[in-house]
């Protein structure tokens, strides 16, 4: 298997496993694994942040590129096979819309007045930045093609690139912490208030944990900006340690499937590895 398409499915994998795991504690009964740091039982099911991941990686394992007309009817044919996994009002909206016929370049625009710029393309993109990590500009393009077909709005597509050079950035051999990770994507994130709070979250140390959570937003109000640059303090501190990121990401609360998932997507190219025992809880993957 081509490194670049086998770092991919490793993104993928911790993706599901952080947005699986981060779905946990939205259950109140979870609250004491949580204080305890352990593991709660069963199964966790992932939610439509994999669900969407699962189109990209099979479109870019197919093809190599993001067509975003194909995407969206891939988009939208998984959301007509399960509905249920989580999906906001307005993807559920536009997908059900592109599945029925519709054009999304039509329908993403008038979402929200002008596009949204909630967090959904940046929870699903981190495998795309594993695949073409050696490209940055290529990166960038294809993360914005990946975003616009259900965020039309500048803030949910820098939001996008911003995840994807954090995957792309985690998985070359190189690996920057801290505060320089978080320097370097920022400088390739569009201009944008995600760049601003990325340049923000570069003042912002591992002990600062609370003020990250207050003046980053942890995905309360389900915007890119108030999600991705949480996320990536989060891995720039925390990520050589699979476990560790995601107790960090969840102990912030907020949209914690979300936060998760994208934490998960990159910290798993940061670590190599992913953790067999967290995996044995977590649903199978659908590829």
């Amino acid at each position: 298997m081509p490194h670049s398409i086998r770092l991919m499915f490793l993104s993928l994998e911790g993706l599901a496993l952080g947005d699986a795991f981060g779905e946990q504690f939205f259950n109140r009964a979870n609250a004491k694994y949580f204080h305890a740091q352990a593991l709660p039982p069963g199964q966790w099911k992932w939610s439509d942040d994999t669900h969407m991941a699962l189109s990209i990686v099979e479109m870019l394992k197919e093809e190599g590129t993001i067509d975003p007309d194909m995407l969206a009817k891939k988009f939208a044919f998984r959301y007509s096979q399960q509905p249920w996994r989580g999906y906001g009002w307005g993807a559920a909206r536009l997908l059900r819309a592109v599945a029925e016929g519709g054009d999304w370049r039509k329908l993403a625009p008038a979402l929200f007045k002008g596009g949204s710029y909630g967090n959904g393309a940046a929870m699903r993109v981190a495998p795309l930045g594993a695949f073409f990590k050696d490209d940055f500009q290529r990166l960038i393009n294809e993360a914005r093609k990946s975003a616009m077909v259900t965020h039309a709005h500048p803030e949910g597509q820098a939001g996008a690139i911003a995840v994807a050079v954090a995957a792309g950035l985690a998985g070359r051999k190189a690996k920057l912490t801290g505060s320089d990770f978080i320097a370097v994507v920022a400088e390739w994130t569009p201009e944008s208030v995600v760049r601003d709070k990325l340049i923000l979250a570069t003042r912002m140390e591992a002990e600062d944990f609370d003020n990250a959570v207050q003046t980053l937003g942890t995905g309360r109000r389900v915007s890119a900006q108030d999600t991705v640059p949480f996320c990536v303090w989060c891995v720039a501190h925390f990520g050589h340690h699979f476990e560790t990121a995601l107790w960090k990401c969840v102990a912030g609360r907020g949209d914690m499937d979300t936060t998760c998932a994208i934490v998960g997507g990159i910290a798993a190219l940061r670590c190599g590895r992913l953790p067999q025992n967290w995996l044995e809880h977590r649903e199978p993957l659908e590829i």
